[in-house]
């Protein structure tokens, strides 16, 4: 097998807090993840004997199509630790907005660690793929996992937590970005006390949703659209990672199809989704 094509989901984080920071300017995280069916799709092709060479295109010429790739990055270090020397070629078709905080980044990297270790007959153990997916990226680990998962540490620490059922979800990407850096900046300033809700959260989902970047930001806007989700009949809503996405949680995905309609002329993007469970 010379190419190979796979799904690479969105996450969607269901509880974020931050926790603390390390000695080396990385900020502790706590946060519940779960995998949606919004997907960039992931090619990979091979060449057997040419000297090595990663090139990495995509439909959307906003992404770094250069080693400036998160792809790009995975490729190299899954490359040198397998030992492989052949030419490799990533092709994302990108339906996750990019900046959304919906881990589309990270998924296409998770998915080309994945991909590339069915090409070559799987010579990385899982435990492997995962230590080099924290190498190229905080949310990386997960992704290579899926599901939902509690993560912990800088998102290296995954562990099981209560099974959540599968909801509907409407996600709204709002037409501006957070400045997630800049956020950190706030927390470093003035540091927010950790939520520790977890136990709340796990008894009484969907209720407990949590996103301390909301507290960091402070947005009018993210707010605006969190109660227009509510009033179109969103059980909760919350920011997902660091923004600027916003989901609400339905009953069903009928009801979020509804509620959908009730955006449709803002001109943002929209799309209604689902968890997937394992």
């Amino acid at each position: 097998m010379n190419e190979i094509t796979l799904k690479a989901p969105a996450k969607l984080n269901l509880y974020l807090d931050i926790t603390g920071k390390r000695e080396d300017g990385y900020h502790l995280l706590e946060t519940v993840m779960t995998s949606v069916d919004l997907c960039d799709k992931i090619t990979i092709k091979r060449a057997y004997g040419q000297a090595e060479k990663i090139v990495v295109g995509c439909t959307n010429a906003e992404i770094p199509q250069n080693e400036g790739n998160i792809c790009y990055k995975a490729a190299r270090l899954f490359l040198s630790e397998a030992n492989i020397r052949d030419s490799i070629e990533i092709f994302i078709e990108k339906h996750i907005p990019h900046g959304a905080g919906l881990g589309g980044g990270s998924a296409n990297a998770a998915t080309v660690f994945r991909g590339l270790n069915e090409l070559y007959g799987y010579p990385l153990e899982k435990d492997e793929l995962l230590k080099l997916g924290n190498m190229a990226g905080a949310d990386v680990p997960f992704c290579i996992v899926g599901g939902t998962k509690l993560c912990r540490g800088t998102g290296e620490i995954i562990s099981e937590c209560p099974a959540l059922k599968k909801q509907a979800f409407l996600i709204i990407m709002p037409n501006f970005g957070c400045d997630t850096k800049a956020a950190y900046k706030k927390y470093d300033e003035a540091p927010v006390k950790p939520k520790d809700a977890l136990d709340e959260f796990f008894k009484d989902y969907p209720r407990y949703l949590y996103n301390v970047f909301e507290e960091l930001y402070r947005s009018d806007d993210i707010r605006e659209i969190k109660e227009a989700l509510i009033k179109n009949g969103a059980k909760s809503a919350s920011l997902t990672g660091s923004g600027a996405a916003v989901f609400g949680i339905f009953e069903n995905r009928e009801k979020a199809e509804y509620a959908k309609d009730a955006f449709s002329a803002s001109g943002l993007f929209t799309a209604v989704v689902e968890n997937i469970i394992p």
